[in-house]
Order: C-alpha cells, then sequence, then structure tokens
C-alpha cells in the first residue's frame, strides 16, 4: 500500500506547511536586504574548484554583458582552455596570465617576487578603473603567502576600488587580514584528489 507523500519524511500536507513557513521566512528576510555593493569575495582552501569557480563568475559576467578583468599571477607555463574560451570576448574580458610557473618550477625568489610585483601593477590599474565590473586575481593568495607582495599595499588597492566593483581572489592560505576584509569567503575542502591516486592532469579537469 502506498501514501500520497513527498521525497522527504511526512504526508504531503505537511510538506506543503513546511514549505509555508519557509516561504514565509524567507520573505521576512530578503525584505531587510535592499543594499548592492562591490564585494570582495575569496575563494581559498586545500580542495580543488578555487579558480572554477571564479571562472564561473566570469561567465555570468559576460551573459550580463558586463566587463571582467582576469589576472593570473602564478599561473603561466601551461596553456588552459578557460584562458582560451574567455579570450574570445575581447570586449568584455581581459585576461592576463602574468606568472610563469610554480615557485618550484621557477627555482628563483627573486624571479618570482619581480613577476608578481608586475602583475601586481596590471591589478591595481584595473581595481582603480571603474569600467571593470568584477576583477579576478587568480592565485593571489600564493604570493601573498610567500611574500611575493605586501599584503598592506594590496588591501589598500582593494579598499580604494570603485565602490560597485566586485574583486574575486584565488588561491591556498588566504591570509587572515583578507579574509577579515572580504564580504564571502568560501574554503575548499579537500576530501579526495584523484592524483593521489597517480592520475595526471587532464584536459577539461584541471586545464
Amino acid at each position: 500500500m502506498t501514501t500520497d507523500t513527498d521525497d522527504t519524511d511526512g504526508t504531503a500536507g505537511d510538506h506543503a506547511e513546511r514549505m509555508a513557513r519557509k516561504k514565509s521566512a524567507r520573505e521576512r528576510l530578503m525584505r531587510g536586504k535592499s543594499g548592492r555593493k562591490g564585494l570582495l569575495v575569496v575563494h581559498t582552501g586545500s580542495g580543488k574548484g578555487k579558480s572554477s569557480a571564479a571562472f564561473g563568475m566570469v561567465l555570468r559576467c559576460i551573459g550580463h554583458g558586463l566587463k571582467t578583468g582576469v589576472v593570473q599571477f602564478i599561473k603561466g607555463a601551461r596553456d588552459t582552455a578557460e584562458r582560451r574560451v574567455l579570450s574570445d570576448f575581447p570586449g568584455l574580458v581581459t585576461f592576463l596570465t602574468m606568472g610563469e610557473g610554480f615557485t618550484w618550477e621557477t627555482q628563483s625568489r627573486d624571479r618570482d617576487m619581480a613577476t608578481a610585483r608586475r602583475a601586481w601593477e596590471v591589478a591595481e590599474s584595473m581595481l582603480a578603473d571603474s569600467t571593470y565590473h568584477m576583477v579576478v586575481l587568480d592565485e593571489l593568495n600564493v604570493s601573498l603567502r610567500y611574500k611575493h607582495l605586501p599584503l598592506e599595499r594590496v588591501l589598500i588597492a582593494i579598499l580604494a576600488r570603485p565602490r560597485n566593483q566586485h574583486v574575486v581572489i584565488t588561491g591556498r592560505h588566504a591570509p587572515k587580514d583578507l579574509l577579515d576584509a572580504a564580504d564571502l569567503v568560501t574554503e575548499m575542502c579537500l576530501i579526495r584528489h584523484h592524483f593521489r591516486s597517480g592520475i595526471v592532469a587532464q584536459p577539461g579537469i584541471e586545464f
């Protein structure tokens, strides 16, 4: 014998009552949410998907016809599909890969610092430009962790940006002062990674 139930515990009537309460609570919550401002978004943590999440936001901006800038601080040695795709929107996306690879690849702290400084100069110009609706600073957290850039200078530029400009920063080990300044922080938690099972980076997954 079957009963008229939904996919949770209880009857369809119970479900309708719960949903009505949730809808009412949601409407009360949203009545107090009317402000708009440029957000500082940080994707950090040991898990995979930080940059991918940021590029998903870039795609949303493209869909709305909004101008976006991307500066990559560490990545650079490998051609990536996201760079190729997003570069097909030159009127909407400025995509600049300024890195030379990870620190163990360059083998030179001085070179890493010089590369990070050049990338930051470009990023600063975007942060000062009100025509950019969003600026993505990919792997900036890594440069900050290794002290390739002074955190104070970075925070000053971010906090002085145009009021409605969004900034998205990715990379492991985001510094506490940056987290404290952020409006939205997401930590990607590593549970399992195929690399540990001997699987190499693959098109469509890593690049």
